[in-house]
C-alpha cells in the first residue's frame, strides 16, 4: 500500500500571519483633581498629602507612593494605641456571702431561678 500525501495547490492563499498588536505610548501623568479634607491628625494628614505625590508619576510608580502612605498611616494607628492613657477603673468587688446583693434561701424556701 502507498501512503497518501497532501497536495498543495499552488493558488492557495498562505495563512496570514498574525499581526502584531499596535503599540500605544501611556498618557502622561495628570492629577486627577481629588479633594482632600484635613483629618485634624498631623501625622495622617502627611499621608494624605504624600498621595498627591502620585498624580504626577506613571502609573508604576503608584506602588511605590502607596505603600509609604500605608506605612505612615499603620505607624500613626500603632501611635494611638502606645499612648497612656487614664487609667482603667476599678472593678467593683463581686457579690459574695455577707453583702446585699447575695441572699441564700432560707431554710424551707425553694430556690427559684426566675426563669419562665
Amino acid at each position: 500500500m502507498v501512503p497518501q500525501t497532501a497536495v498543495v495547490e499552488a493558488d492557495a492563499p498562505e495563512p496570514e500571519a498574525p499581526e502584531a498588536p499596535a503599540r500605544y505610548e501611556p498618557a502622561a501623568p495628570r492629577p486627577l483633581g481629588v479633594h482632600r479634607e484635613r483629618t485634624g491628625n498631623a501625622d495622617v494628614d502627611a499621608g494624605l498629602d504624600r498621595l498627591a505625590d502620585a498624580d504626577h508619576l506613571a502609573t508604576d510608580g503608584h506602588i511605590e507612593v502607596y505603600e509609604d502612605v500605608h506605612r505612615g498611616l499603620r505607624d500613626a494607628l500603632t501611635a494611638l494605641d502606645a499612648r497612656q492613657g487614664p487609667p482603667a477603673p476599678a472593678q467593683s468587688p463581686t457579690p459574695g456571702p455577707g453583702t446585699s446583693a447575695y441572699r441564700p434561701a432560707s431554710p424551707g424556701t425553694p430556690m427559684h431561678d426566675n426563669r419562665s
